[in-house]
């Protein structure tokens, strides 16, 4: 297992690098100019020469990133092109709303997911069974940006229980109202996820109740939820935790439209904004931070699952 740790380690700082890598260059091949977010439509060529001097345009690519990647190594993500405010500060603050709802939307979608897919799987044969196949299958093709203008409708502008949009300018020092602000985002994530959960679930589900080792531990005297507890559990889990990484990584990311939708002042609306004025270091600081919250999601999923399955770690070992 240790082995394998260093390995998977040095995998996540490889791909790291290569992210580093891919997100400086593919945001330079777009067109326009980092010095852009600086000039107006007027500007002289000397304006554009100073603005470019002045964001560092002017120098060669290797030299850019080579700034740009000392800055890192101090831990340093640069300034805004704009405010000329530090960029981690800024993606730090706005963590504080994207975490939580990333979060809060995941437990909420596991729990709904568990109970959905295995009710799903055990009563296949029975109406609501079958019910909750078909409602899986029709809320992975909702879009979530529709979940949530629909919860909006009703329980914000028709019944008013909750705010259409915001999130309370102190944050969390007040947490009823953070959480009540971020209810109907939380609900609107979580409702899309469950669906795509639930249907793993209960195919994993189903793996479990027709194996052999169940049918042999029934007939060896265990109850059937003894039995699917001491040994269906970890067998069904396996699958299950590689896509949970999944999907964690793709609400993190996916938090842009949600936040959109709601007026939350998260990473998404950060990142939008910096994309509309060009703002070079802000676009890089939030896409490097979205890409190490994936990569350390993956590298959790993966360490879990030979956590969960021995013969993952046998495997890596040698002894098989």
């Amino acid at each position: 297992m240790t082995v394998y740790l260093l390995r998977r380690s040095a995998f996540l700082v490889v791909s790291l690098l290569l992210a580093m890598v891919a997100i400086f260059v593919l945001l330079r091949l777009l067109p326009g100019d980092p010095s852009n977010a600086l000039l107006s439509a007027s500007a002289t060529p000397e304006q554009v020469a100073a603005a470019q001097a002045q964001v560092g345009a002017d120098q060669p690519l290797a030299a850019q990133f080579a700034d740009w990647f000392g800055d890192l190594a101090r831990f340093d993500l640069g300034r805004s092109f704009i405010s000329s405010l530090p960029v981690w500060p800024e993606i730090a603050s706005r963590l504080v709303v994207t975490v939580p709802l990333t979060l809060l939307a995941f437990v909420l979608a596991v729990a709904v997911a568990l109970v959905a897919g295995f009710t799903a799987a055990r009563r296949a044969d029975r109406w609501y069974g079958i019910l909750l196949s078909a409602l899986s299958q029709l809320g992975v093709a909702v879009p979530v940006f529709w979940v949530g203008i629909l919860l909006v409708s009703v329980f914000a502008v028709n019944l008013r229980l909750f705010p259409s949009s915001g999130f309370p300018r102190d944050d969390w020092a007040d947490p009823v109202a953070a959480l009540t602000s971020l209810a109907l985002p939380v609900v609107t994530v979580a409702i899309v996820m469950s669906a795509s959960l639930t249907r793993y679930v209960r195919s994993a589900t189903l793996d479990v109740i027709g194996s052999d080792y169940i049918r042999s531990a029934r007939a060896q005297g265990s109850g059937y939820v003894e039995a699917l507890w001491r040994h269906g559990l970890r067998n069904g889990a396996v699958p299950v935790i590689s896509i949970l990484g999944i999907e964690l990584a793709t609400t993190f990311l996916g938090a842009v439209v949600v936040e959109s939708v709601f007026g939350l002042p998260g990473l998404g609306s950060m990142l939008l904004r910096a994309i509309e004025q060009h703002d070079y270091p802000n676009i890089q600081g939030v896409l490097l931070v979205s890409t190490l919250v994936v990569l350390v999601i993956g590298f959790i999923a993966d360490v879990s699952q030979r956590l969960v399955d021995p013969r993952l770690r046998l495997s890596i070992s040698g002894n098989r």
